[in-house]
């Protein structure tokens, strides 16, 4: 039976959604209306359930909408960000039904072992750990059931919980929010185009020793079934409390395995949480989930470092040139002085050459305190479109600040940034993208 965007599908979930988002609802109009704080961890918490237990796409949706400064309050943000990898497995009997209409009939015969449990369970899918006939480890990533009708029904009822926030704070218009939230969970569920993006970071990290990427086994991947083989390593968080210098040479890693490809290629792997890494044996990293990839244009990238220059030396003129490149329209001082904030928040770890911390404080979200501080900003000035570009390197640059703080990682990001943007050419760059898009 055909599991595309269908009608039934849509409806059941439509039905499973509602309860929760009318729960939703009435707690902020309470909150609202009774002039009570929404910034409170018990209120935080219940949301946090409310959005938990519904799984699929709307707990994508709430992860990603945690890693987005400003789109929440701090309290709702540190919770919503621990429903990372908590949806609950499928069933064995549902993964035969799957592999099934992956593989058809006989699907066993492709594997000499294939373990019922699943080693790891997501918001849009799962993945059990097997062996193929030659003996080769492999992670066969398998969509849920029905995700493409629960990621439209998923997105409507987002417009309606963005409105009612929106309700409550007008200082950051949406739109633009939600349509990238929108385009990369529909990106997510194309395995097709995750396969491509794996063979596009294959070929950027190709030179890169540190970084390890999956094969792909084409001949027994599906639209919605994806077998890669299977990288040995430990969880990164379980490096915590390694020494010093293992953990520094780990954030060395990361921060290079993440921002080669934008400084060099103009593309970013755009879900950086602790669930996507893993360490090898020789404390290389393996990266993991391909679905949400970003490929900016090369004058975007130049507009990033631009940006840099020009906060640096304090360029107003160069500073504005740089947020209309990121894509920020009506740019006056006012709005400028507050974006400044949260960019010289966001560049302070590069401006100065020497040893530090990624931020002073190791507790709460990366830029919680700060975000807060713009967001109240914003808020006395107006209505902000951030562009789809900004929102999109942002989060991912918030996430992967995140791990840095759980690392507790010291290094010369200084100096790496440097290291990373000598000779930048934005012609050159513009030719490894098309080059890399073309794998």
């Amino acid at each position: 039976m055909s599991e595309d965007n269908n009608l039934f599908s849509r409806v059941k979930r439509y039905s499973q959604v509602t309860t929760s988002i009318s729960s939703l609802a009435s707690k902020f109009a309470g909150k609202k209306y009774l002039n009570l704080s929404l910034d409170d961890k018990k209120y935080a918490a219940q949301i946090t359930e409310i959005l938990g237990n519904l799984k699929g796409p709307l707990m994508k949706v709430a992860q990603l909408s945690s890693t987005i400064p400003d789109l929440l309050p701090p309290e709702y943000a540190k919770k919503l960000s621990e429903l990372q990898s908590n949806a609950p497995p499928m069933s064995w009997v549902f993964v035969k039904r799957r592999m099934k209409t992956e593989l058809g009939e006989k699907w066993e015969n492709n594997f000499k072992l294939f373990n019922k449990e699943a080693s790891y369970a997501a918001s849009l899918g799962q993945v059990h750990k097997a062996l193929l006939k030659n003996n080769e480890k492999v992670a066969c990533k398998l969509q849920y059931p029905d995700m493409s009708s629960a990621v439209e029904a998923d997105l409507n009822q987002l417009k309606f919980i963005f409105k009612i926030y929106s309700s409550y704070n007008k200082s950051i218009q949406i739109k633009e929010i939600y349509k990238e939230i929108e385009a990369r969970l529909k990106e997510e569920l194309d395995y097709k185009l995750e396969h491509k993006h794996l063979r596009i970071f294959k070929h950027i990290h190709q030179g890169n020793s540190f970084v390890k990427i999956p094969e792909v086994h084409s001949k027994i991947s599906t639209d919605r079934l994806l077998v890669m083989s299977f990288l040995e390593g430990k969880k990164l968080i379980d490096f915590k409390k390694a020494p010093k210098k293992i953990r520094n040479e780990l954030a060395k890693k990361l921060f290079l395995t993440w921002y080669f490809p934008f400084y060099r290629y103009g593309i970013i792997h755009g879900d950086p949480h602790l669930g996507n890494y893993s360490v090898d044996k020789k404390n290389n990293i393996n990266l993991f989930d391909y679905g949400c990839v970003r490929v900016f244009p090369p004058k975007f990238v130049k507009g990033v470092i631009d940006l840099y220059f020009a906060l640096k030396k304090n360029d107003k003129k160069k500073i504005k040139a740089a947020y209309i490149a990121w894509g920020f329209k009506n740019i006056d001082d006012k709005l400028m002085n507050v974006l400044n904030k949260w960019a010289l928040f966001l560049y302070d770890p590069i401006l100065n050459n020497g040893i530090r911390r990624i931020q002073e404080s190791d507790s709460g979200i990366y830029g919680a305190k700060i975000a807060g501080e713009v967001h109240s900003e914003l808020k006395r000035y107006g209505g902000v479109k951030p562009p789809r570009e900004f929102v999109f390197m942002d989060r991912a640059a918030v996430g992967l600040g995140s791990i840095f703080i759980h690392l507790k990682a010291e290094l010369n990001w200084y100096k790496l940034f440097h290291e990373l943007i000598k000779d930048f050419d934005i012609k050159k760059v513009a030719e490894n993208q098309k080059k890399a898009l073309r794998t």
